[in-house]
């Protein structure tokens, strides 16, 4: 049938209407969805095989995209301008919020010569000199079979030893090489000989994550997901008011001081003793120490964070103890440990006493070396190895048989899982996080023991700076002894517990150099020395350095063996020993302070000192918050003498608690971070 011509005319304009108004939605959601994908999703529908063109590029499938767009969903996040000059590039950062967040900005995720990068080359926070040496094109290959125990020989590129610089006023030594530094030394050359022959590792072999467990660092991070490898439901696992609050907010780790409060009761800085005009501290939330004293309290009064899918004998001899150590006997004094450094001494000698007598930890077998079983014992990531090595060749509180064990110990080094899986340049975690999940996965499909507590019964030992970002999305619930021990980043007070970092120079002979001169001979007020790392060294030296002849205070004091020694020198020299925080709130000043008998002086806001747990740190250090540091002078002269000579004395008394030996002696540095894991699992487990 034939329509009228006029008919005709109107439905093709009709139609022409309908094609332009469907080309239009369709340019609307393929725009929304550029937009608001990280990885162009909408796309892969429109290709055959997942193949996706780049521009620039040949086709490559969204397997390989995905792989190499690890922080592109951060992007719309943060504002980020890129100056080039002479002296090489710098990077200026700004949140949501414009708040500039400057080139001094800490990163989790690598770069920007942070502690821990690949551009860092000191032996101590501090002290950085950036070397753009690698290429962002070494990847290394990753063994995914966790059970074989190989090494992985590829390597991506980090600063050997050889070429790191020395700690600014506590260079390195020329020393003998222990066993584990001649492996790491021959790893090493197998990496140049690599590199110079040309040979360019394959990708990490990751296999992929679901989107709905998917870990992108930093802003990505779903606070809602369960954070256990087996599904949970979280009523059945808490660990209290306080990680509820922690691990429901993003906490933007890139940031500045841009992590959530830690409790309702937290200041906000005002900075009035800072004066207009000069360097300016992050407006941050603080958590005092009364205050943290306060939530360990209140995590003890409310433990019941992890009710088990099933009951073990184990859970009934921890819960017996746990009784004991409530109804310890009272202890005034003692003829092994000096009362006045414990909050209850009484509590702490019985449970140090039943850790001995009853806990028994299994060491997993799983995972390939270097990340697993082969630790650093030297530099300022020791702890970490050197617990490391003592607690695999533990006979006491070793068991074979994990049925047997109250303790499970994941022994892997977030040391060398920087060195050898951190991709150059990438700024991203993601392939380390996807790394320790699927080791993970290993045990949890092997053993029943990480389901039926959801991994409370589980600890990790990790010094690095970047552990708890690298940690906080799957190992949440394990115990972490961690040296970067910031409340506003997720250190859950209670379950947590705060790893001293260690500064070992010789492995062969860690208590070198140990103590130093009587009160009466330290002739320097305060003294410090270190790089410019973070926003409060700058501001440190503003205001102390070359201005008062009492107060040592530089950013560096030269290199050679005889600056470390001056170095040294003046730490054994001065009555109190400066500790202020780099780029994170750990500093391995606060142990050498202790190491050569010198009062520290915490200026660290938000950190948690170690063994906290049963510490009282105010009876034998200061804190002095940030604001206060044009003070800083006037507070440590307004201490009497007779307060500094208790406080020194102390410092004294304490140092056996922070000493690594050859093997371990009672009451040291390895039994007080295992007895801090045992205390805490302790008051978490509560009767069904």
């Amino acid at each position: 049938m034939d329509f009228p011509l006029e008919y005709q005319k109107l439905c093709q304009i009709d139609t022409r209407k309908l094609l332009f108004l469907m080309g239009v939605i369709a340019s609307v959601v393929l725009i929304f969805q550029f937009l608001s994908i990280p990885y162009g999703n909408v796309l892969l529908s429109l290709f055959p095989s997942g193949m996706v063109p780049s521009i620039g590029k040949t086709s490559h499938s969204a397997e390989e995209s995905s792989q190499d767009s690890y922080m592109i969903g951060n992007i719309s996040s943060t504002n980020i301008s890129i100056s080039n000059n002479s002296s090489g590039s710098s990077v200026v950062m700004k949140n949501a919020n414009g708040y500039d967040l400057g080139t001094n900005t800490k990163h989790p995720n690598g770069g920007n010569g942070k502690k821990g990068s690949p551009n860092y080359t000191s032996e101590q926070d501090g002290d950085v000199t950036p070397e753009n040496k690698f290429s962002p094109q070494k990847v290394i290959n990753i063994d995914k079979n966790f059970r074989s125990g190989n090494t992985i020989k590829s390597y991506n590129g980090s600063i050997s030893e050889k070429d790191r610089e020395p700690e600014l006023g506590s260079p390195s030594e020329q020393v003998p090489l222990d066993n584990d530094q001649r492996e790491h030394s021959t790893l090493a050359k197998d990496r140049a000989a690599s590199a110079d022959a040309g040979i360019i590792p394959l990708a990490p072999a990751l296999p992929p994550v679901a989107s709905s467990t998917s870990f992108s660092f930093p802003n990505e991070m779903d606070s809602n997901s369960s954070t256990s490898v087996v599904a949970v439901n979280s009523s059945e696992f808490s660990v209290g008011e306080q990680a509820t609050n922690m691990l429901s907010k993003d906490t933007k780790p890139e940031m500045v001081g841009s992590g959530p409060p830690t409790s309702n009761s937290s200041s906000t800085v005002t900075n009035n003793s800072i004066e207009k005009g000069s360097l300016e501290l992050p407006q941050t939330p603080i958590t005092s120490i009364s205050e943290m004293n306060t939530l360990l309290l209140k995590s003890r009064a409310s433990s019941h964070s992890t009710i088990r899918r099933w009951s073990s004998v184990r859970d009934q001899e921890i819960l017996s103890a746990k009784s004991q150590i409530e109804n310890a006997p009272i202890l005034d004094k003692d003829r092994e440990l000096y009362a006045p450094l414990f909050w209850n001494i009484s509590m702490f000698k019985r449970s140090y006493e039943l850790m001995e007598q009853t806990l028994k930890v299994y060491t997993y077998r799983e995972g390939a070396r270097p990340v697993f079983h082969q630790p650093e014992t030297k530099g300022i990531y020791a702890s970490e190895g050197w617990f490391m090595k003592q607690m695999e060749g533990n006979r006491q509180f070793s068991v074979k048989d994990p049925r047997k064990a109250h303790l499970f110990y994941m022994p892997f080094s977030t040391r060398r899982l920087e060195q050898f899986l951190y991709v150059p340049n990438s700024h991203s975690s993601k392939n380390l996080v996807e790394y320790l999940k699927n080791y993970l996965d290993v045990i949890s499909s092997k053993y029943p023991f990480w389901n039926r507590t959801g991994g409370a019964d589980h600890f990790l030992v990790a010094c690095h700076d970047w552990a708890p970002h690298e940690t906080v999305r799957h190992m949440s619930r394990c115990i972490r002894a961690l040296c970067n021990a910031d409340v506003n980043e997720g250190f859950v007070i209670g379950k947590d517990t705060s790893l001293p970092e260690t500064n070992v120079r010789r492995a062969t002979n860690p208590l070198r150099d140990l103590g130093g001169k009587p009160p009466s001979k330290r002739q320097i007020l305060a003294f410090f020395a270190g790089g410019m790392h973070g926003y409060l060294r700058p501001i440190l030296l503003q205001y102390w350095e070359n201005k008062d002849p009492d107060m040592k205070i530089s950013s560096h004091m030269g290199r050679g063996t005889k600056s470390r020694a001056n170095y040294v020198q003046h730490m054994k020299n001065s009555k109190y020993c400066i500790c202020a925080k780099g780029f994170e709130v750990n500093s391995p000043r606060v142990v050498e302070a202790i190491f050569y008998e010198c009062v520290p002086v915490i200026i660290s806001d938000n950190f948690v000192p170690p063994f906290f747990e049963v510490l009282n740190w105010e009876a034998f250090a200061v804190f002095i918050p940030e604001k206060d540091i044009p003070n800083l002078k006037n507070i440590l002269l307004s201490i009497p003498e007779e307060k500094y000579k208790k406080l020194q004395m102390r410092v004294r008394r304490v140092q056996r608690h922070f000493l690594w030996n050859p093997k371990p002696v009672k009451y040291d540095i390895f039994h007080m971070i295992l007895h801090s894991i045992w205390y805490n699992r302790v008051f978490q487990v509560s009767p069904r």
